[in-house]
C-alpha cells in the first residue's frame, strides 16, 4: 500500500475527511504507537510502511518506551492532535489508522505489534 492509499483508507475508515488532517492524524497516531514499542519492533513496523510514514514510527526509538493503557494512549493522541479533539474522537481516528495499518503490513507484523500492547488495544485493530 502506498502513502496515498494509506491516507485514503484512513479517511474511508472514519478518519478526518480532510486529506491534510487525515495525513496529520496518521502521523500522530503512528508516532504515539512507535513510542509504545520496544526492541526492534518500531523499526520492523516502519520497514513495512510507505516511506512517508517510516519516520513517525521510529522517531522516538532511542527514548524509553511509554507504558500506558488504552485510555492514556487515547488521551495522548488527543493532546497531540490539539484543541477540538477529545479522547472519544481520538478513538475513532486511532481505529481508522490501526485498521488501515493491519491491512498495510503483514499479519505477522501486526501480531508482533499487538503482542506489545495491552489487551485493551485489541478492539482498535478491528
Amino acid at each position: 500500500m502506498n502513502y496515498g492509499e494509506f491516507v485514503n483508507t484512513v479517511i474511508e475508515r472514519g478518519g478526518p475527511s480532510d486529506r491534510e488532517m487525515a495525513a496529520q492524524v496518521t502521523q500522530v497516531v503512528l508516532a504515539d504507537l512507535g513510542q509504545r514499542l520496544t526492541g526492534d519492533e518500531a523499526q520492523n513496523l516502519a520497514d513495512q510502511l510507505p516511506e512517508e510514514l517510516k519516520e513517525p514510527v521510529i522517531e522516538h526509538v532511542a527514548a524509553d518506551p511509554v507504558v500506558d493503557d488504552t485510555d492514556d494512549f487515547l488521551r495522548r493522541v488527543a493532546d497531540h492532535l490539539g484543541e477540538g479533539v477529545d479522547p472519544d474522537q481520538a478513538r475513532t481516528y486511532v481505529r481508522a489508522v490501526f485498521t488501515t495499518l493491519a491491512q498495510a503490513v503483514s499479519a505477522g507484523e501486526i501480531d508482533n505489534v499487538r503482542a506489545q500492547l495491552p489487551a485493551g488495544f485489541g478492539p482498535l485493530f478491528e
